[in-house]
């Protein structure tokens, strides 16, 4: 009979026992959630509160936010991310009530809309690009430089399979998430060995509300909401990603439907 050898421990593999705890809980780290009022950004402020961190909702819906932040324990930071000087003095506002820049950033607002190239309107498209790259950066670029001097934090932005993707009608929305990966991609560079992390998840057609004005169900060349993710799900990624120990870095994470 074969006998089991010694248990091996979490330090035979380099990783602290520290390290194994921390990639289960947020307790003590505080977190910023861009659209935060609904959809994706919801369910993430959600998940990050569930698992013990104090969450900063940032979104243009007032009443909305503040409802959110009441039934989480979090705090609203109500921005629209189209206006610079309203989005930095809400994350200036975070950063002095909560002791300095938080431990995880997730990038989750968007706007999306269904064009072809011929017909898709400049306003839309400025839009796209205002809220879905634009809006990114500007919180990256608030909150990186006390993020790298710390040395640590993770950075979350919500791409999507239009960012790798070329789909039909998604002139202006691929534009905007071909952009973040690419602004993903330097950002994983420039932080390389410094402690800040960054992940970029990549969720295929999720059931949102942004999907209720263009009626998917009654449109053969769109999916269809059965078959789509849910929110929660696209959620339960980015606490996977952002609840890896310090040493794991994930660069990638793409979610499709099975």
């Amino acid at each position: 009979m074969r006998t089991a050898g010694p248990r091996s421990s979490p330090e035979d593999h380099g990783v602290s026992a520290s390290d194994v705890g921390e990639a289960y809980t947020l307790s003590g780290r505080t977190a910023v959630v861009t659209g935060a009022s609904g959809g994706i950004g919801r369910r993430v402020a959600e998940r990050l509160a569930g698992a013990g961190a104090r969450v900063w909702c940032l979104a243009r819906s007032a009443e909305v936010l503040r409802r959110l932040a009441a039934d989480i324990g979090g705090h609203a930071l109500v921005a629209d991310l189209d206006d610079d000087v309203a989005t930095w003095d809400a994350l200036d506002h975070m950063m002095e009530a909560g002791g300095g820049a938080p431990d995880v950033v997730v990038n989750a607002a968007g706007v999306f809309g269904i064009a072809p190239c011929a017909t898709e309107s400049v306003r839309a498209f400025d839009a796209s690009l205002s809220v879905n790259l634009r809006g990114p950066f500007l919180v990256i670029r608030a909150l990186l430089p006390a993020m790298l001097e710390r040395g640590s934090g993770i950075i979350v932005n919500v791409g999507s399979v239009a960012g790798r993707r070329a789909l039909p009608g998604n002139a202006a929305y691929s534009a905007a998430k071909y952009g973040l990966r690419g602004l993903h991609e330097v950002l994983l560079e420039e932080t390389r060995g410094t402690g800040v992390r960054a992940t970029l998840v990549e969720p295929a057609a999720t059931d949102t509300a942004m999907w209720d004005p263009l009626d998917p169900d009654g449109d053969p060349a769109l999916p269809d909401r059965v078959g789509m993710l849910r929110p929660g799900d696209v959620a339960d990624a980015v606490l996977w990603a952002v609840t890896r120990p310090a040493h794991v870095r994930v660069p990638l994470l793409q979610v499709e439907r099975s």
